[in-house]
C-alpha cells in the first residue's frame, strides 16, 4: 500500500493553510500596514502580494480591493487580505496537477486555458 494520493484526490481537497503559512500571511499584512490602521490600500496590497511570491497587475489589485471593500474607502482589512491570499494559493494548488509542489509549463498552459475568458 502507498501513501500517495492521485492528483484528482489532491485537487478534490480544499487547501488547508498550516499555522506557519497563516503566520507568514499575517506578518506580510502587518509589515505593509505601516500606520497600524489594521487596513492596507492598493499600493500596500500590491507590495504585500509580491512579498508572498505573487505578481499582480495594478488593475487586478484594484479589482481585488473593490470586491472586498464594501465601504468603498479603498482599503481592506486583514480578514479580506487573508481571503485573497487563500484563493490565490488554492488556484496555484489546483494548477499543480502532478502534485509536486511546482507548476511546470504544461500545468501552466492547462491553467491558462481553464481560466481564459
Amino acid at each position: 500500500a502507498t501513501d500517495q494520493h492521485t492528483s484528482s484526490e489532491k485537487r478534490a481537497t480544499k487547501i488547508e493553510l498550516n499555522e506557519m503559512q497563516k503566520q507568514e500571511i499575517k506578518e506580510a499584512f502587518d509589515l505593509f500596514d505601516a500606520d497600524g490602521s489594521g487596513t492596507i490600500d492598493v499600493k500596500e496590497l500590491k507590495i504585500a502580494l509580491r512579498a508572498l511570491g505573487f505578481e499582480p497587475k495594478k488593475e487586478e489589485v484594484k479589482q481585488m480591493i473593490a470586491e472586498m471593500d464594501k465601504e468603498g474607502i479603498g482599503t481592506i482589512s486583514f480578514e479580506n487580505f487573508f481571503a485573497i491570499i487563500s484563493v490565490k494559493m488554492e488556484m496555484l494548488d489546483e494548477a499543480d496537477y502532478d502534485g509536486d509542489g511546482e507548476i511546470n509549463e504544461e500545468e501552466f498552459l492547462k491553467m491558462m486555458k481553464k481560466t481564459s475568458l
